[in-house]
């Protein structure tokens, strides 16, 4: 299954608590029989054309008032992860998991380096949804320092890159240097590291965990640039929108900058929207223009013309 998930169903679990998996399991069985006993709702969430966001936001809104606010966190984020074609397998194997860890089974097998990172990256995912930007970027600082401090230290080296040290007594000398000392959100991810990567990888993890926590911090931030100004009501319905889409609250960063002739460019991390009159002109003399087609010297900046040409293309 994927990695991700397996590291994402693992920190929800846990945030549950063990008298709530039974619960949990019974909520994900029935979310995986509505999509199989409807024809039109597996189709949708098994398009390959529909992007991961836009599934994950259909079983969001599907979800809504249902099923445990945990189910539908789980749920939401296997359509959204996994590839399309294998939505109503995750759904199934999220069920069958959560069965299992209810009955005590909670160890992680083992899996590749690459597969490893990527099961406490999803882990790490699942605590980062309710963190704001100042408790991720604690996070992130306290996940460099415990790395160089492991890292500087032979004697604590050896002891917690040592696969043959059993993984309880592992996280024991984890939770004995960090309790008290830093959020119990550190703590979780760190033992974590220690429960679902690799032994030998464990400072590499760690690395991996500050950068995977610094993008978390960017996709945080929305930055907005706007043909005019967005009012409150404009300012809340974008927020959710891209909430849904980032995975946590976002912070708007508004510029206005008339010259977009209306609508929006929105940047979300490495994702950009571009809704703006402007931008759907300049796709257009893309689209229609051919591959050696030059501007004459009759434009300016793009977007713009001259008055002549202008009135030529009417």
């Amino acid at each position: 299954m994927n990695p991700t998930l397996q590291g994402y169903a693992a920190a929800v679990a846990e945030d549950a608590g063990p008298d709530a998996l039974g619960g949990l399991a019974n909520d994900l069985e029935s979310i995986e029989q509505l999509v199989l006993s409807n024809p039109q709702l597996r189709a949708a969430l098994s398009d390959t054309s529909v992007p991961g966001p836009a599934r994950r936001a259909v079983m969001l809104d599907l979800l809504d008032g249902k099923v445990s606010g945990n189910a539908r966190r789980l749920a939401a984020f296997a359509c959204g992860v996994v590839p399309a074609q294998e939505v109503t397998t995750a759904l199934n194997w999220l069920a069958y998991r959560t069965r299992h860890m209810a009955q005590g089974e909670t160890g992680e097998p083992g899996l590749s380096l690459t597969q490893s990172r990527q099961r406490v990256a999803g882990y790490a995912t699942a605590l980062h949804e309710d963190m704001p930007n100042d408790d991720l970027e604690s996070l992130e600082d306290d996940l460099f320092r415990f790395a160089r401090i492991v890292e500087s230290t032979p004697p604590l080296r050896s002891v917690l890159t040592d696969r043959d040290v059993p993984v309880e007594v592992r996280e024991g000398v984890v939770t004995q240097l960090l309790e008290g000392k830093v959020p119990s959100t550190t703590l979780k991810l760190v033992n974590y590291t220690v429960a679902g990567g690799r032994a030998r990888d464990f400072v590499g993890t760690l690395d991996f965990l500050v950068e995977q926590t610094a993008q978390a911090r960017g996709w945080r931030i929305a930055r907005v640039l706007a043909a005019q100004p967005i009012d409150d009501t404009q300012s809340d319905e974008l927020k959710q929108t891209l909430g849904t889409l980032a995975g946590g609250p976002v912070e708007l960063q508004v510029e206005v900058d008339r010259s977009l002739l209306s609508g929006a460019l929105i940047r979300i991390g490495d994702l950009q929207v571009d809704a703006t009159a402007r931008g759907r002109l300049d796709a257009l003399r893309e689209h229609f223009a051919p591959a050696d087609w030059e501007p004459s010297s009759g434009f300016g900046r793009r977007g713009q013309s001259s008055t002549d040409e202008t009135e030529g293309a009417n």
